[in-house]
């Protein structure tokens, strides 16, 4: 019996072992500039079954690979080239997040700590910011203003900027020193937001970003924030602020009456034309898209299931990727992660570079947005485009989105049937 009983003990400990310290939640922390942006990590396995996993609100942003190998680890984004390093010690993680593709963006420093109860703010203090607001902002892709989406619940909430390209993600956070401060660690997507309410009944921003170059409508603007003002949609209107841009309207083409070309490769070098009998005669949506671009990572998780619901009735969708030359240099290692992440089973085609965008796609009229999603009829005409992706964050955004995806669909292939009759 006692034999018995050592063993077990030794099964035990050798289970808690492989648990391991590391395993499980981590509050952790970068800075941007001068303000400290928190954001969460969920952190298991060993050996070469390490993964972690980092959240767009609540969307779990999971490493394609990782290791741990004794205190350090190293965790693989490669759907968007990432890498996040980091050693445990003493109960406490120091690491660095760093994009490996371009030597232009920083490497961001963090340390993470076993997350602790908060308490929360009384709630006589908290003000009441929930609900949609317009941003006033001119930018360089003729924007006037940008929507601000905000839940809030108590002290806590989640807000989403969204722009015509597409959406910040999901900035969480919670009410302190008079304000909410809300933020974003996955990946591409590093932003911090403080929200002060003012008297007028307006709110003060300030949007900080690592990556340091904000679009402004006279080009880049490199500072590490910039300050907003947002207003209620009513105020707006009634200050005479422009509204913020229809996406069915931004993009359109020079002919309605020309066919949408297209005849590009795939990244093994297998040709696709529209002319192919596998889009010949169908439904087509046609998206302008780039695998460094955050939204349309958020959109190619869409159009794969819209795909595969629609397919077997004669959609069929296709890419048009526009990669960095350096992705070619180094076998498009991105792109092919990206299609594996996300199970895309639609030709997923380089056309270029970004800046060759307007030569490739040269029927499109203030194609400036990434991604760009092109309807087209059995015809081979374009019907309707949409700009940009509002993503999951943007909340009732993302499902109007959806739906007029889902309709539009529905009603070419609808006409489709009818015109093959």
């Amino acid at each position: 019996m006692k034999r018995l009983l050592t063993s077990l003990a030794v099964v035990a400990t050798s289970a808690l072992a492989q648990a391991g310290p590391i395993d499980g939640s981590w509050a952790a922390k970068t800075t941007i500039g001068k303000a400290e942006l928190p954001f969460r990590v969920e952190l298991s396995g060993e050996g070469d079954h390490f993964k972690g996993t980092l959240y767009d609100g609540e969307v779990p942003v999971t490493s394609t690979s990782g290791k741990l190998d004794g205190d350090r680890f190293v965790l693989n984004f490669d759907h968007f080239l990432g890498k996040l390093e980091g050693r445990f010690k003493d109960g406490r993680i120091e690491g660095i997040y760093r994009n490996t593709a371009r030597e232009d963006l920083p490497t961001l420093a963090f340390t993470a700590e076993r997350p602790t109860p908060r308490r929360p703010a009384d709630p006589k203090v908290v003000p009441s910011i929930d609900g949609l607001w317009e941003i006033p902002n001119e930018s360089a892709k003729g924007e006037k203003a940008w929507r601000l989406i905000i839940h809030q619940k108590g002290d806590e909430a989640t807000a989403s900027i969204l722009r015509i390209d597409g959406d910040t993600g999901a900035l969480t956070g919670h009410y302190q020193d008079g304000k909410f401060v809300l933020g974003i660690f996955a990946g591409p997507k590093a932003l911090r937001l403080d929200v002060e309410p003012a008297k007028d009944g307006s709110l003060n921003l300030t949007l900080h970003s690592p990556y340091a170059k904000f679009l402004t409508k006279s080009g880049e603007y490199d500072k590490t924030y910039l300050h907003y003002v947002a207003h209620r949609p009513a105020d707006a209107r009634a200050k005479g602020l422009p509204r913020p841009s229809d996406p069915l309207k931004h993009t359109t083409v020079r002919n309605e009456s020309e066919p949408f070309r297209f005849r590009f490769p795939d990244v093994d070098g297998k040709l696709y034309s529209n002319d192919d009998p596998r889009f010949r005669g169908k439904v087509v949506v046609a998206v302008v898209t780039g695998t460094w671009c955050p939204n349309c990572h958020d959109e190619a998780q869409f159009l794969v299931e819209l795909h595969k619901k629609y397919r077997d009735r004669g959609l069929e969708v296709v890419a048009l990727d526009f990669e960095e030359e350096e992705q070619q240099e180094q076998g498009y290692k991105r792109v092919r992660s990206f299609v594996k992440k996300y199970g895309v089973e639609y030709p997923y085609l380089i056309a270029g570079t970004p800046l060759e965008m307007w030569t490739k796609v040269p029927q499109a009229v203030n194609l400036n947005t990434w991604p760009a999603t092109f309807f087209v009829g059995r015809d081979g005409l374009v019907k309707q485009i949409h700009a940009g992706f509002a993503s999951p964050a943007s909340a009732e955004f993302n499902l109007e989105l959806k739906k007029e995806f889902t309709e539009t669909v529905e009603r070419l292939l609808a006409q489709a049937r009818t015109a093959s009759r």
